[in-house]
């Protein structure tokens, strides 16, 4: 009944761990927390404020689907400021979400016979999507001993005379890992010289805990060879509210205009008038929310790597960590599973990222460190119960 095409779609499989958990809770046992990827702050009060005014003033109704201009070049004007180089409101696209960029670009961009480079473990939807669009998809793998970055040379080999798009994301999901600057600029030769597309995914920008963040769109020749991703659900708390957007290359607006109108139509009104606020309202709740982080993050870190037979990175961006359990010798979807059922403590494989994240857990520390306390409490005993 189902087009064959349905078959080479995926899906996020965090929400599945959640129901699981969910399930269990259901039935009276306590759970932590930690495969959920959204912060756990509250989004601030003057964007719900925001929001509210702007349904009082009927922002109700249908918009451009490309997005309204006041938040189009509200947004313009803070690429600038932060990627250095001139940014056409015109090139904005806004989305119910930023996953719609994802699947929207892809589309517009691949077919059968195409080849798509990504990072690999790597956020699923981008495998999910390129398989969807018939193409192939070639993942490289991030290197833990480099910081889960790519050796660049591995990289290279990995560009071939079909490869169409490039797909980074720096501040990294699930690793937390970060791209540095020689990464980026290498390549950004690449896609130069082989003219590839990059599709740059960059909604954990602000979250970073060393240094400033650098987008590959700021490197010469980029402008126009770059999708660049973003959006208000990490940096200001605001997962549930569904707004994204995208700098787009000037010949992708109009198929992705157009892919929107087909299928959403529009992004709500009156979330981008909030989407507005967020962006020239009072920012002090982002570095105290990343301040926070970066406290949970030692924490979750320094407590895996006491637990015996896991090691972990300490990640520069995003808020997950990505610890290594394969000295644990049980299969890391089995390892998740015990921890949920045993320890109560929902956490994902890290084969839920892609074939190469076997050997690993992803855990979220979008949570309180009194619960993170607990989860690692929890977490030593189911294990040392299991070997």
């Amino acid at each position: 009944m189902l087009a064959d095409r349905m078959s080479r779609l995926g899906t996020e499989t965090a929400f599945q761990v959640l129901a699981k958990a969910q399930a269990l809770e259901a039935k009276g046992k306590d759970i932590i927390h930690l495969e959920i990827g959204e912060p756990d702050f509250d989004t601030p009060s003057h964007i719900r404020e925001a929001a509210k005014t702007a349904l009082d003033k009927s922002a109700t109704h249908y918009c451009n689907s490309q997005g309204i201009l006041p938040l189009r070049t509200q947004i313009a004007k803070e690429l600038e400021k932060s990627r250095g180089i001139p940014i056409e409101p015109e090139r904005i696209i806004v989305t119910p979400g930023a996953k719609p960029i994802m699947f929207y670009s892809i589309l517009s961009l691949l077919q059968r016979g195409d080849e798509a480079v990504f990072p690999s473990p790597l956020y699923p939807i981008y495998e999910s999507m390129v398989n969807f669009s018939g193409a192939k998809a070639v993942p490289v793998p991030l290197r833990e001993e480099l910081g889960f970055r790519f050796d660049i040379n591995e990289f290279k080999s990995k560009i071939t005379s079909r490869t169409k798009l490039i797909i980074l994301n720096s501040p990294h999901n699930p690793t937390g890992g970060v791209l540095e600057h020689e990464d980026l600029r290498a390549i950004a030769d690449i896609a130069r010289d082989r003219n590839i597309v990059v599709f740059s995914d960059e909604v954990y920008e602000n979250i970073l805990y060393e240094g400033k963040h650098v987008s590959i769109i700021s490197f010469p020749g980029m402008k126009d060879k770059t999708i660049l991703l973003s959006g208000f659900s990490k940096t200001y708390a605001m997962t549930g509210w569904r707004i994204g957007y995208a700098y787009m290359p000037p010949e992708l607006v109009e198929p992705v205009v157009r892919l929107i109108a087909n299928s959403v139509s529009c992004t709500a009104p009156f979330i981008q008038h909030a989407g507005i606020e967020a962006l020239i309202g009072p920012q002090e709740s982002i570095p105290k929310m990343v301040e926070e982080f970066k406290k949970r993050r030692d924490l979750i870190v320094d407590g895996l790597n006491a637990i015996p037979g896991i090691s972990c990175v300490r990640p520069k961006g995003a808020f997950y960590v990505f610890p290594n359990v394969k000295k644990l010798g049980v299969d890391c979807g089995k390892l998740a599973d015990h921890l949920l059922y045993e320890g109560g403590v929902a956490v994902l494989p890290g084969t839920h990222f892609g074939k190469l994240g076997a050997g690993y857990l992803r855990l979220s520390y979008a949570n309180s460190r009194e619960n993170i306390k607990k989860a690692l409490e929890r977490m030593r005993k189911a294990i040392s119960n299991l070997i």
